[in-house]
């Protein structure tokens, strides 16, 4: 007989007021609700339904929010926060509801977003020397996952922590063998020898390192969980030791078949889904990410210099099918980006024609490699974004808006953002022929109609208007926002009809082409559209060239930047935001109509 289920507990205080023979019947009521809010809205499902005991553990044992709890990545934080004060998870990944991340304007047990993985342990120590040096008691807890460990900040600061002394920092390694694959690399077959008993305690490297190590501990056996967790509590508030590595064994997806029994992520992340039957609600649509896919394939098939990687991502930005057919040409090289930009650099110097997949928000992470080790020597590396611009639901640090103002700033880069699908295909090959590092980039989400151009010009494919008649306004429209560029486009032509407004798509929109240049020039105004930030991007670019260009007797035109505003946006749904920030097209047309 299953145990009977318990209430969630209002707050960590209550919850620690709970016997020890209720957490069972927690646990359970835990993960009935975890699947009825992610049925209903969706969410990082595989992952929480693993940490369920391992995060009652820590409650019970660790005081947050004065002994803070740093959880990395964050996704996997919905049971923490159903623990403090947010049992329901109120409109989760709903604008004005609850993150899917910690966030610190929720709850003051939500310390760091902390969504990009790998720096939790970092956190956790720099938190703990505050706190020793302030004179505070206590401990400080990383909750790090074995994928994010492969992050080169991770083993960074298990590097400094281990030469702290004193240090009271506890990481707990939540190894459920996993990131979104599985985890790869000599640190992931050591964990595997742990926990086979091939490698004992003592012998782990943590402890040859000058850390205490802890375990292997069953992450889902709540009597193993409190006893290890005020073992490592003791250990951490030794003077004479540095920081304390817990190594927990959890399942993804535990408790739910549907999610323990998918080959490809245990649910790491779903849609809403029925909870009768045996099948999720999945998107019928044709994804970007799968018209990316077989792009890559088509390439590789054409030319076996191809060799593609990725950041422990390999199915999400769709290169499973080449994975398939040419496993001795695919990389996973673990969550870390740096080092797939390095690798692909190498790659490129030893003569072949490296791809590396990314989501656009993890660019930023590798911008010194893009700059310094491809762009200053020259290699030919293709690099694709994928969930470029706006992406909704997983908030801040989520949405790709960086990657074009990071882009415009490196020298020789070659940036394709198509327009639709067919434009992607085309782009694939176009980077991979192009010298230098090269970028393609395109959205979250199903692909739109095939946008065909009414003409073909040096300057780009024209969309709307007539590009050879004098130009009122010269739209240039940068990636996958076209057809709202093209509805406004029409928009203003039904109210204005005597206005010649040209809707153009640059097609490769860095660098900046002379034909581009003087087809801008010569127009009345310039309305340049891009799903990045306005301040930095593409059209900042451009304008700036155009203002080289001016003169006190040709001035040349008026030049309006529409993107994204320079701050952090919160989560909700993609259209919503893109309206917020004018880039629907009412707000498209409301900006033509000014320039007008």
């Amino acid at each position: 007989m299953p145990p009977p289920e318990v209430p969630i507990p209002a707050d960590p205080e209550a919850l620690r007021t709970l016997d020890a023979e209720q957490l069972p019947g927690l646990a359970r009521t835990l993960r009935r609700r975890l699947l009825e809010i992610c049925a209903v809205s969706g969410g990082h499902l595989g992952p929480n339904l693993g940490v369920v005991e391992l995060t009652l553990a820590l409650h019970r044992e660790f005081r947050s929010p004065a002994e803070p709890i740093v959880f990395d990545t964050g996704h996997q934080a919905y049971v923490h926060k159903m623990l403090t004060g947010r049992a329901d998870l109120e409109g989760l990944r709903r604008a004005g509801g609850t993150s899917g991340y910690p966030d610190r304007g929720e709850s003051e047990h939500d310390l760091v977003e902390n969504s990009h993985a790998s720096g939790s342990i970092a956190w956790a120590h720099g938190l703990d020397r505050a706190h020793r040096l302030a004179g505070k008691q206590g401990v400080s807890v990383a909750v790090i996952g074995d994928g994010a460990l492969t992050g080169g900040v991770g083993l960074e600061a298990l590097n400094e922590l281990a030469a702290d002394r004193g240090s009271r920092t506890v990481v707990v390694l939540n190894d459920n063998t996993r990131s979104y694959a599985p985890t790869i690399g000599g640190l992931a077959r050591h964990l595997a020898a742990l926990r086979t008993g091939e490698v004992l305690p003592g012998q782990d490297v943590f402890t040859q390192l000058g850390l205490t190590y802890l375990g292997p501990v069953d992450g889902h056996d709540l009597t193993a969980l409190a006893a290890a967790t005020a073992a490592a509590r003791e250990a951490a508030e030794d003077p004479g030791s540095a920081g304390v590595v817990l190594h927990v064994l959890t399942r993804k997806g535990a408790g739910f078949a549907r999610a323990e029994s998918d080959a490809v992520d245990h649910w790491h992340a779903t849609g809403p889904f029925s909870l009768v039957g045996e099948e999720a609600t999945k998107p019928a649509a044709r994804t970007w990410s799968a018209r990316l896919g077989a792009a890559v394939l088509d390439a590789a098939r054409a030319d076996e210099r191809v060799v593609a990687l990725s950041a422990a991502m390999i199915d999400p930005v769709g290169l499973t099918p080449m994975q398939q057919e040419t496993p001795e040409r695919v990389l996973d090289v673990g969550i870390a980006e740096q080092l797939a930009l390095d690798t692909a650099a190498g790659l490129s110097a030893g003569g072949r024609l490296p791809l590396v997949a990314l989501y656009a928000t993890f660019l930023n992470r590798a911008h010194d490699q893009l700059l310094l080790d491809l762009a200053l020597h020259g290699e030919d590396v293709t690099i694709t974004l994928d969930r470029a611009g706006i992406t909704g639901d997983d908030g801040p640090s989520h949405h790709g808006i960086w990657d074009l103002a990071l882009a415009a700033q490196v020298p020789g880069l070659s940036l394709w953002a198509p327009r639709d699908g067919a434009r992607l295909d085309a782009a694939v090959p176009a980077a991979l022929g192009t010298p230098g590092p090269s970028i393609v980039r395109f959205p979250k989400g199903a692909c739109p109609e095939e946008l065909p151009a009414l003409a073909e010009l040096p300057a780009g494919d024209v969309l709307h208007g007539d590009a050879e008649a004098p130009i009122d306004v010269l739209l240039v429209s940068v990636g996958a926002l076209a057809d709202r560029a093209l509805a406004a486009g029409r928009e203003i032509a039904a109210s204005r009809p005597a206005a010649n407004v040209v809707v153009l798509d640059p097609v490769r929109a860095l660098p900046l082409g002379e034909e581009l240049l003087d087809l801008a020039a010569g127009a009345r105004g310039v309305l340049t559209l891009e799903d990045g930030l306005a301040e930095r991007g593409i059209g900042a670019a451009l304008a700036l060239r155009l203002g080289r260009r001016a003169t006190p007797a040709q001035p040349g035109p008026v030049v309006h930047c529409l993107g994204v505003d320079l701050e952090f946006l919160a989560h909700g749904k993609r259209d919503a935001i893109l309206a917020d920030q004018g880039l629907d097209v009412p707000g498209i047309a409301r900006s033509l109509d000014a320039l007008l």
